[in-house]
């Protein structure tokens, strides 16, 4: 089976259950999260650590809330803003990383 992109017929969501979803121009719902074969608890502490002490990350949190700010109007929610924020910043560094896989 071959990882072809799937474009996104609409805008995501949040489910029932608390999960970022999207339906896909294929018609197929997709989840927004981690692979299941990566530690939560292990993401989470790093996370943690991060936000807590790391100038570089509060750095990037400062211009994300800046960009959302920016672009954000009537035609275009805070939630969308982030939304797109996050797939461009996805597609920009899938780009300058090709050899990353998302598997």
């Amino acid at each position: 089976m071959t990882n072809k992109p799937v474009t996104p017929h609409a805008g995501p969501t949040l489910d029932g259950d608390g999960h970022l979803t999207y339906i896909g121009d294929d018609g197929r719902r997709y989840v927004v999260g981690l692979p299941p074969e990566i530690d939560e608890d292990s993401v989470e502490r790093v996370m943690t650590m991060l936000r807590g002490n790391s100038p570089l990350f509060q750095d990037i949190e400062r211009l994300c809330h800046r960009w959302i700010k920016a672009v954000s109007s009537e035609e275009l929610d805070a939630q969308a803003a982030l939304v797109l924020l996050l797939t461009t910043l996805e597609t920009a560094l899938e780009d300058a990383y090709p050899d990353i896989s998302a598997d």
